[in-house]
């Protein structure tokens, strides 16, 4: 607890620091020492607060159990990541491309970077690793459509110019994405609560050959929980999440000014928002991972990237609408090659019962060739 309200005391003198004189601080980007010291400063804060985010929302997973547990945290990493994208948009006006940038950007780092890690730590520490099919191929069933209707099939339609949509366009795939997305809680809180929680050792008996045999969930220990009533742990989460909210402005605000002074490519700055965001979740996911709870980090992974999916498009689309700014989702040709690639591989991980090394070495492949690609298209 001394920490968390460490962290806490911090992040808020730091919102207050930019309420009072965030003009004149930022009015001195163009002294490039002030502008790496704001920087570094506010990349910082936002970070250990999002560490406080994930804290919270692991000891509201261990009470509340899954998938309601990982729901908290993705839902918690995905208004943040929208927040940082409303505030760039609404401050460069002129970014026609951040959020599909920053939402390919996810689906690489979550779909490609940490499964493609995570499986070779899991597979170096455990050989291979069970986690319950039915759950990985609702995420994926999902991601899908979620992923080629906004990012893909914009590129292909003649009522606009390339990678943008009409407004009755728009609306109507906002509403799609919505009523999916909500669907697909209502089944994973519900009546489908089963499909994302560990399997039992009866449902997938650990292969003869592992050296290292994985222990089943019956024999997992219980997640630590810190003492407090869980009304209590909801405001720290709340507490956590909106010193980054008040934030975004300041921190996209240095975003533009550094990329355009430095004449990197457009979409680093989806890429720098994605990692901030996906930073404590994705080593949330490997821990979950080394400690064999391979179904606690799939859930995750593709359950950030499902919920990215899911809120961010309506919100790029509703900011486009009202603002009058183009937004641009149409991937270009070589990602769209790198999505269908990324796609097809998720669907062949996992559709079995146990991944291993191969499939996180493939994946991780995949990841370093959109890194090339950033820098040279």
């Amino acid at each position: 607890m001394p920490v968390t309200i460490l962290r806490l005391a911090c992040a808020w003198a730091t919102v207050a620091a930019f309420l009072l004189f965030g003009g004149a601080l930022l009015g001195q980007l163009g002294e490039p020492a002030v502008a790496a010291l704001v920087f570094v400063w506010l990349l910082g804060v936002i970070i250990w607060a999002a560490f406080g985010v994930v804290q919270e929302a692991e000891v509201l997973a261990g009470r509340l159990g899954e998938p309601f547990g990982t729901l908290i945290l993705t839902l918690s990493i995905v208004i943040i990541e929208v927040a940082l994208i409303s505030a760039v948009m609404l401050g460069a006006k002129g970014a026609p491309t951040l959020g599909r940038d920053t939402m390919f950007a996810v689906l690489m780092i979550v779909l490609n970077g940490v499964v493609g890690l995570g499986l070779l730590v899991g597979g170096l520490r455990h050989f291979a690793q069970s986690y319950n099919m039915k759950g990985a191929t609702s995420y994926l069933a999902v991601i899908i459509p979620l992923t080629v209707i906004p990012l893909v099939l914009p590129n292909f339609t003649t009522s606009t110019g390339h990678g943008t949509l009409t407004a009755l366009q728009a609306i109507s795939f906002s509403v799609f994405t919505l009523a999916l997305y909500g669907a697909f809680l209502a089944l994973q809180t519900g009546r489908h609560r089963s499909f994302f929680q560990q399997p039992t050792s009866d449902q997938a008996p650990l292969a003869r050959t592992a050296p290292r045999p994985a222990r089943s969930a019956d024999s997992e220990p219980a997640p630590l929980s810190p003492g407090g009533p869980t009304g209590l742990r909801v405001l720290l989460l709340l507490a956590s999440i909106l010193p980054i909210v008040i934030l975004a402005n300041s921190l996209a605000a240095v975003l533009n000014f550094g990329i355009v002074q430095l004449g990197a490519p457009v979409a680093l700055g989806g890429i720098l928002i994605a990692m901030v965001v996906l930073t404590p979740e994705g080593i949330a996911a490997l821990r979950a991972i080394s400690a064999n709870q391979l179904q606690r980090a799939i859930n995750l992974c593709l359950g950030a990237a499902t919920s990215t999916l899911g809120l961010t498009v309506p919100a790029v689309l509703a900011i486009g609408l009202f603002t009058g700014q183009e937004v641009v989702l149409g991937l270009s040709d070589a990602n769209m090659i790198i999505l269908a690639m990324t796609l097809l591989l998720s669907t062949l991980t996992f559709t079995g019962t146990r991944t291993t090394m191969l499939e996180g070495a493939v994946h991780l492949s995949v990841f370093f060739v959109f890194l090339v690609l950033v820098f040279s298209p």
